[in-house]
This record gives structure tokens, sequence and C-alpha cells, in this order.
């Protein structure tokens, strides 16, 4: 029986992947041909989805992008056996986006069934977790610690160092809380992962919780991810009915039960300690530091909280070893980050590359460009708080330390692409008006300051005395910078003054007609 690999991911889904694969079975019974479908997660190329693949002796050879119209001729061609069509790129391991990649946290994501266990065991699923249960809790943070894994939500903490703290703490109940709250604009490896390979978040997880001692997880996510949701759940259940949650893992004496929670779609819960809040019930504020949750997190107890990416890296650095994963990158930077390629871009979707690649790389090689055709003029960088880039500046290697001296983040590794029709004097107000929509208002200078800086960019865009009000913008942005309670209004100027660093013709245009009125 030939296997046909129609993805479930959300973005294949929102491109009509349901009615191909309707499409697909519908044909094969006509034709009275043995087929069956798995439906997979995404390999990551978007622009391509859907994505269908058939597997072959050769390999799995790839079709897209696939609409319910196209599967006829796709018979016709014989694609069953691998045959050439317009919608053909050979073999999926060949094509030079995905084939150049370097993939260590996405090794499965788009190759195995998402909730098959047999699948996921078969790619290595659980070899990182088997070696754990036979570990002394100290030697696993030891792992993580040699890897050099760092937080991959985007603040690039060092993993070890916070797993180290929480282990050394003493109380009679840990837990580890995976932060998915993944809102930036232009991100989505979170979900993709999720969806496309569930089990790994799970085994992740699980291991944490035996390298500090915790015995509960949860795993927030936000509310704009059902699938993700529905997906984890059920992986959740069928990993405890399979012993790979829940007590005495595989007939060890370590216990481990997880949980998924949705948020209620507010930014600010992507903040570790507003998240905290919201697990417990509470409306979405950042907490005062110290105490850091390590020590008093959930529930008062010590936590680990990290990021869907960072906690999906640690498998493969216990299966391997963490001189094996810090191989990897460069600097302070080890390991791979998946970097997410958005706006207005050729080829948008997902790459995972060692720390090092150039962000000219990511954009002109594997995004292949604007995909107006139009020059790029700009690149975002780690969300909607990260800085924008000129062109001059993409030569940078994605490397955290590198991007500071630059006056930008890596972050998540979103990339949002710019072209030449871009105004970043207006990019710059909608960075003050996403901080007044999204802050929390525990504290004065975001609250506050997000609604003067719109203000202030709306005097500066009518022309009213420019230098004075890019001035007061500047003191503006440093008072936010200096004195916000947490990332949301520190990172809100980063944005805003790349913005004037880079593009200050933008903010001496003669006065738009809008602006006017």
């Amino acid at each position: 029986m030939i296997k046909v690999y129609v993805p479930r991911d959300a973005a294949a889904l929102s491109m009509g992947a349901d009615a191909v694969a309707k499409a697909i079975a519908a044909e094969a019974k006509k034709r009275n041909s043995k087929i069956e479908i798995v439906r997979n997660g995404s390999r990551g190329m978007l622009w391509l989805e859907p994505l269908v693949e058939v597997e072959t002796p050769k390999g799995r050879v790839a079709y897209g992008p696939v609409k319910p119209e196209d599967v006829p001729g796709l018979f016709k061609a014989n694609f069953l056996k691998g045959e050439k069509h317009k919608l053909g790129h050979g073999l999926t391991e060949e094509i030079p986006y995905f084939k150049n990649q370097e993939r260590l946290t996405f090794a499965r994501c788009g190759i195995t069934d998402p909730l098959s266990i047999e699948d996921y065991r078969a790619h290595s699923g659980f070899e990182g977790l088997t070696k754990a249960l036979t570990m002394a809790p100290i030697d696993i943070v030891g792992e993580v610690t040699t890897s050099g894994l760092r937080g991959r939500g985007g603040a690039g903490f060092p993993t070890g160092i916070k797993w180290k703290t929480v282990h050394d703490a003493k109380a009679d109940q840990k837990y580890i809380c995976c932060n998915a709250d993944e809102g930036d604009s232009g991100t989505f490896a979170d979900r993709m992962l999720m969806e496309g390979d569930p089990y790994c978040l799970i085994e992740g997880m699980t291991i944490a919780g035996i390298a500090v001692g915790a015995t509960k997880g949860y795993i927030y996510v936000r509310s704009e991810y059902p699938h993700a949701v529905a997906t984890l759940r059920e992986a959740i259940r069928i990993a405890t009915e399979a012993n790979w949650l829940g007590r005495t893992i595989q007939g060890s004496p370590h216990d481990f039960e997880l949980y998924v929670r949705m948020g209620a779609g507010a930014y600010i819960c992507g903040e570790e300690t507003s998240m905290l809040e919201s697990l417990e019930g509470r409306r979405g504020l950042v907490r005062y530091k110290p105490p850091l949750p390590a020590i008093e997190g959930l529930f008062g107890k010590p936590t680990v909280i990290n990021n869907v990416l960072s906690l999906a890296s640690v498998p493969i650095i216990l299966d391997k070893g963490g001189e094996y994963y810090r191989d990897f990158g460069v600097g302070k930077s080890r390991g791979t980050l998946a970097f997410q390629l958005a706006g207005n871009i050729k080829q948008g979707g997902l790459v995972e590359k060692a720390f090092g690649v150039t962000a000219r790389e990511l954009i002109e090689g594997y995004g292949g460009g604007t995909l107006s055709g139009r020059p790029l003029r700009a690149a975002q960088f780690g969300g909607p708080l990260g800085a924008y880039l000129p062109n001059g500046k993409l030569d940078t290697p994605m490397d955290y330390e590198a991007f500071v001296k630059v006056d930008a983040m890596v972050g998540h590794g979103g990339i949002v692409v710019f072209d030449d029709t871009v105004d970043m004097a207006h990019m710059a107000r909608f960075a003050m008006e996403f901080c007044v929509i999204e802050s929390c208002g525990k504290c004065t200078p975001c609250r506050i300051g997000s609604v003067r800086g719109v203000e202030t960019m709306d005097r500066i865009m009518a022309g009213i005395e420019r230098e004075k009000n890019i001035e007061i913008l500047e003191d503006l942005c440093n008072t936010m910078t200096d004195g916000s309670l947490c990332a949301m209004g520190g990172l809100t100027p980063m944005p805003v003054m790349s913005a004037l660093r880079h593009f200050p013709e933008d903010f001496n245009r003669p006065v738009r007609a809008e602006a006017a009125e």
C-alpha cells in the first residue's frame, strides 16, 4: 500500500489541506488505487502548502502547492509512483530550501504522524528520556549546561543555570511550565512543533521534570492555536497510556503529569510572570522580581519556565550528548534556531540553522527575496518589539552577541521582511500603538509612555515641530527602556529607535494627506 502524506498543520489547513486529502481519497477509490493517507506535520516550506508527498522506493517525492482540482491530473501523471508533474519538486530531501538546513529540534516535523508513538520511537523518539531515567538529576542538568542551550523564547538566558537553581531549591512541590504563548508577529515555530511533533515537547518537559525534581508540568498555549491544543491533549493522553507520562514512568521511580492550559489572548502573558498569574486563575499582570520564578514561581513553588523550542531541544541533547549539540553554532550561541521567514518574502517558512548564518543568507538565500520583487529595504527581527535593520546590516550573523552590537535582538527567530515601499515612521508609530493595546497597565512608563509615544509620533508625522518632537520621542524611549517593569515597555523603544536611527528620512517626509486631515 502506497503512503500519501498530506499535512494537518494549521498553515496547510488554511490553504485547503483537508479538501485535498478528501480529493485524493476519492480519486484513489475511483481508480481502485490502494493508498494510505497519513496526516503529517509541515516540513516548513509554507509557500508550497499544501505539500503532498508520496512514499517511493527512492524516498518521498513532493508535489505542491496542491489544490483539490489538481488531484485528478496528479493521478493521471502517475504521481503515486513519483512521476513528473508541473507541481512536482522531486525528492523532498533534495529540495534546496530543505536540504541545506541543520534539523535538530525539527528533525521529525513533517516526517512522522504527529500522534503515532510508534512513528516517534522509530525516529529516535524517547531515546533522550530513556537515558535520563538512568541518570542522576544533577547529571542531566550538567548535560544541558554543557550543551550551551539558551532560552529560545527570546531572552537567551542559559537554560542550565535556570535548571540548576530549581534543582537546588528545597520544596515539597516543583513545576515545569512551558511558555507556548507565541504572540510575536511573524513567528510560528512553536505552533509547528506542537502540531507536528508533540511528543518531542512532552519528552523534553519530562526530562526537565526528572532533572529538577518536578512532578507536574503545564503547557500554556495561546487561544489562537486550537489545533495545537487538541493535538497536545491527545498526545498527552496517548503518552500517559503508554507510560511515557504519569506514575512510575517506564517502571522507574519518576512521576510526571502534564496538563494543557489555554490563554485568553493577552500578548503580555508571553512574559513569564504574567503567564504564571494567568495559570493561577488571575488577570495577566507582571510580577515584581525578585523573587525569581525559579525560587517562587507557580503557586509560590520553584518553577522552570522555558519556551517550546528550549524544551524541545532537550531530547536530542540527552540522546546525543551536550557536546554534540554544542558543536553547532558560534561563540556563546550554541546549537540551532528555527528561523521563521514572513512578511513580504517569496518563500516564507521555517529554516532551522546553526547560529552564525547571516540574515541575508536566510532572507535572500532561503526566502528568495521579496515577494513583490522590489528591493528589500528593512527587516524586523525578534517580533513586534524587535529592531528594524536596513539592507546594509543584513550581513550580521544570527548570534545573540552580534545582534546586540547592532542594537538588535535575535529573539524567537522571527524575521518579517519589507520592501522599499514601507514607511518606517508609520512602523515606529505601530510599535507604540501595539504597546498601548497590549500593556498590562501595571507600570507607568509602559502604560502612559506608549500613549504619549503615539501622540508624539502623530505630531511628527503631521509636521508639527518635528525636531522638538523627535527629541521628546527619544527622551520618552529612554524613560520606557530604563523604567518599565518588564520587556513589554522596556523593548517597545527598540523598533522605534531603530527606525529613527536607520531611516531618518521617513520622519522628515512631506506631511501625509491623512495626517493633515
